[in-house]
């Protein structure tokens, strides 16, 4: 029986090699944008199986008013997919208040306002799944990516929590971790600081991840096997390399926690 999306961010990148995945073999999509027109071959080629919206993630009465044209157009949501973000790129210290808000807005808010919109829907269906797209960058850390990294820290740790409340309900949820891929996360939909005098040396000698990048659309076939499994992952790492990079990293914190664990203890007071 064909499936119905609502995938945030679907003009490009992930969202829209998803859409056309879900399209290709018979599923309807509620895609959204910033612009409706981005949508124009796919309405063309798709008909009605394509709802193109437009959609301000930081506007939180537009999120739940977007979320209920879709729900009437196609009667209900099987799969929503919060995908929409981009990332802000320069040191913590060079960060103005407006990025930092503007990160968060997207990245954060964004997925929350579509969860909370869609929430009472599936719990009325007893069934849904939602998706959040976060990053190895919402499991590890790395300089000149703070605000980004605290945004999908932050989508990871209610995510997780979101899981546990509504379980019950048929509620099914499941974090994407992408590795690198060839998208325009680190181009042209990325936001770069005013650089500070003070980090010249440190930035110059930053050690580049030198990963290889992957084919966005090589992950179509994953995120299908993702929505049809019968007992869908909590997590899942798309791209090659961050399996290995957060067992060094978690390592290394149990290592350190161990180190301390006796200094730990004393703050208890027993």
């Amino acid at each position: 029986m064909p499936k119905t999306w609502f995938i945030t961010g679907a003009s490009k990148g992930f969202g829209r090699e998803w859409a056309e995945a879900a399209l290709e073999r018979g599923d309807r999509v509620a895609t959204t944008s910033r612009s409706e027109s981005a949508f124009e071959d796919l309405v063309e080629k798709y008909g009605d199986a394509v709802l193109p919206l437009r959609l301000d993630l930081a506007d939180r009465a537009a999120v739940f008013t977007t979320v209920q044209q879709a729900i009437d157009k196609f009667g209900g949501l099987d799969i929503v997919i919060n995908n929409a973000g981009y990332g802000l790129f320069g040191m913590t210290e060079e960060v103005t208040e407006q990025q930092a808000r503007d990160q968060l807005d997207v990245n954060l808010f964004g997925p929350l306002w579509v969860t909370q919109a869609v929430l009472p829907h599936m719990r009325a269906r007893g069934s849904g799944h939602i998706i959040q797209v976060s990053s190895i960058g919402g499991v590890v850390s790395l300089p000149g990516l703070g605000i980004y990294h605290a945004s999908k820290f932050g989508l990871e740790g209610f995510t997780a929590s979101l899981a546990a409340e509504v379980k019950d309900f048929g509620i099914t949820i499941t974090l994407v971790e992408p590795a690198g891929y060839a998208t325009d996360w680190a181009g042209p939909s990325a936001v770069q600081t005013a650089p500070l005098p003070a980090y010249d040396g440190f930035r110059a000698a930053m050690t580049r991840i030198s990963a290889r990048r992957g084919d966005p659309s090589a992950t179509r076939a994953a995120i299908l096997t993702v929505v049809d499994a019968e007992q869908p992952p909590l997590r899942i790492f798309f791209g090659q390399g961050p399996l290995e990079m957060v067992t060094k990293e978690y390592e290394a914190r149990l290592d350190e926690w161990r180190h301390w664990d006796d200094v730990s203890k004393t703050a208890s007071g027993a």
